[in-house]
């Protein structure tokens, strides 16, 4: 009987780890759309205040407190070296957790939880650099739109942002 409940158990594990296979929280960002693994994804929220921490990256806008957690947030915009532009009502922070870690994504727009088969992704396009790493995971095809694919764990963890959210 034990045996038996902790297969069903193993099933339905399985079972919802398979219904985040080839899906995507799509997002707006200067013009551009991404997507980022749903497994990834804790929350959406609105934007609120960010308290700014001395002696950070350019990219670490500084901590908010989500129900009593301090969680880092990262400007995804200057991450990229982008323009930066001012926050609206549709600038969102996607609460993501690698790691058992909890990381704030602040995103122009989030767009929708979009599938997007395997089979549908191509490599990153090769830049001729050489990096020590690429945030870009994949090409992934949409009907006739292109979302950028981004590797989770190449954006959040350089040196610098691991040493961050290991402090917090």
């Amino acid at each position: 009987m034990a045996l038996e409940n902790q297969v069903e158990m193993d099933e339905e594990l399985y079972d919802d780890e398979d219904t985040q296979k080839d899906k995507y929280l799509t997002f707006h960002l200067a013009g551009e759309d991404y997507g980022i693994e749903i497994a990834y994804v804790t929350e959406i929220i609105g934007i609120q205040k960010i308290v700014e921490a001395p002696d950070l990256p350019d990219f670490i806008k500084g901590v908010i407190n989500l129900r009593g957690k301090v969680i880092p947030v990262m400007d995804v915009r200057a991450r990229f070296k982008l323009a930066l532009r001012d926050y609206d009502e549709r600038t969102c922070i996607i609460v993501v957790n690698i790691e058992e870690n909890a990381v704030g994504l602040v995103v122009d727009e989030v767009r929708e939880v979009a599938d997007i088969p395997e089979a549908q992704v191509e490599p990153p396009p090769k830049s001729g650099r050489k990096t020590k790493s690429s945030f870009i995971k994949g090409m992934g095809k949409l009907d006739d739109e292109v979302k950028i694919i981004l590797d989770v764990g190449q954006l959040l963890y350089d040196e610098e942002v691991e040493a961050l959210v290991e402090a917090v």
